[in-house]
């Protein structure tokens, strides 16, 4: 049976021109009434056209510098450190090659402070590829030495070694480390191993051979050094039994019976630097303060040779009548010198023809701060007469 198939064709419309018009604009108005009609909601998405800039900095792709510590960061650099630095998405191993690569990183631009950061974050991982922690050690003593803190970088060195034996970098730095640290004897230790262990080196052969030198430089300096300090302490203890053999007494501040030379120190900042010494007479030169209760006033003698009469110290003095006295009131003649007795509750007045040395002998005189101290007070007037009476009342009580 035999289907009879009709094929009927469809008749295009044929359009003109002014009708393709028509068309197209009722198409065009209906588009805009369908716009018009669609509810109107603002774009919340984008940067804020007054702040585009500010929110680009913070995207990690465009930003020019990295967040500071503490600096508020934004969802996608959280989200990427998450993924590089989070411990539930990393193993320890990951994180330290992690950390190892930023330290690399800031290492290449020669910020050696965040490199050490980075390579100490690595450390605390506590990975269990020895390997890789003696590679951050190492790179850590790296940008140790280039901060030139050889110290920390020569223990970082040991570090790596002692995980990593056959390591001929730390231990090339090792021997840096401790040649530019004055640390010869290690230095030369060390270059040998390295030497012994690996193939020629002309840095290290150079660095044991001025190890070796600056060494016998050392130790001969020392030597010297031990002599002086052995001379000085001779001069310290003549000086110390020459005090004590002339019978002068050394006010102490605790209950030790023998002074010492700290105690010899001048408390005075106007006389600090003239302690008690030997000339070249082996006479004693002392500091001494003369003080004038009456005007409030002092002088300072750095040199006041012990065989040397007061009343010659004291016609330099008032060789000119000092400005302070303006009455012209201390005249030679006319005045009075006493120095304060034991726990400072008498005074004693002096014979001015005596010498110093003399006059520090005497069993009520007493060296106090290191300065051998004296009071000038114009004779027989109301201050004297004022001041005796005070140390008479001490006395009496």
């Amino acid at each position: 049976m035999m289907t009879e198939v009709t094929n009927t064709k469809t008749k295009k419309k044929k359009w003109s021109e002014e009708e393709r018009l028509e068309l197209a604009a009722k198409l065009d108005a209906e588009l805009d009434e369908y716009i018009s009609n669609l509810e109107r909601k603002s774009y919340t998405e984008g940067w804020p056209e007054d702040r585009w800039e500010e929110e680009m900095e913070k995207h990690p792709f465009f930003m020019k510098k990295a967040p500071e510590p503490g600096e508020e960061l934004s969802p996608l650099i959280e989200g990427l450190q998450q993924l590089k630095y989070g411990e539930d998405e990393n193993t320890p191993e990951e994180l330290a090659a992690n950390y190892k690569e930023d330290g690399n990183f800031n290492y290449k631009y020669k910020k050696y402070r965040l490199a050490i950061l980075s390579y100490t974050e690595g450390i605390k991982t506590k990975c269990k590829d020895d390997d890789l922690r003696a590679q951050l050690y190492n790179n850590r003593a790296a940008a140790h030495f280039m901060l030139k803190n050889y110290r920390s970088s020569l223990s970082d060195c040991k570090r790596a070694i002692k995980l990593k034996p056959i390591y001929p970098k730390a231990l090339a730095r090792a021997v840096q480390c401790c040649y530019y640290s004055k640390n010869y004897d290690e230095c030369i230790e060390l270059a040998d191993r390295y030497l012994s262990e690996y193939e020629p080196n002309k840095e290290i052969s150079t660095l044991m051979t001025n190890a070796l030198t600056e060494r016998k430089k050392k130790q001969r300096d020392d030597r010297m050094q031990e002599k002086r300090e052995k001379v000085v302490e001779e001069e310290e203890n003549k000086l110390i039994q020459a005090i004590i053999n002339r019978g002068i007494k050394i006010e102490l501040s605790t209950d030790k019976k023998i002074f010492e030379l700290k105690d010899l120190e001048p408390q005075i900042p106007q006389l600090a630097q003239y302690r008690v010494r030997f000339d070249q007479a082996n006479r004693l030169v002392w500091p001494v303060m003369i003080l004038y209760p009456e005007t409030m006033q002092t002088d300072f003698i750095q040199n006041f040779y012990e065989d040397t009469p007061f009343m010659d110290q004291l016609e330099e003095l008032f060789e000119e009548p000092p400005e302070w006295d303006i009455g012209r009131r201390y005249i030679l003649s006319n005045l009075n010198v006493y120095f304060e007795g034991k726990n400072k509750m008498s005074i004693h007045k002096i014979d001015v023809s005596k010498t110093l040395g003399t006059i520090m002998k005497q069993e009520e005189f007493t060296v106090r701060g290191g300065t051998p101290s004296f009071l000038v007070l114009i004779a027989s007037s109301d201050t004297e007469k004022r001041f005796l009476d005070n140390y008479k009342s001490l006395r009496s009580l």
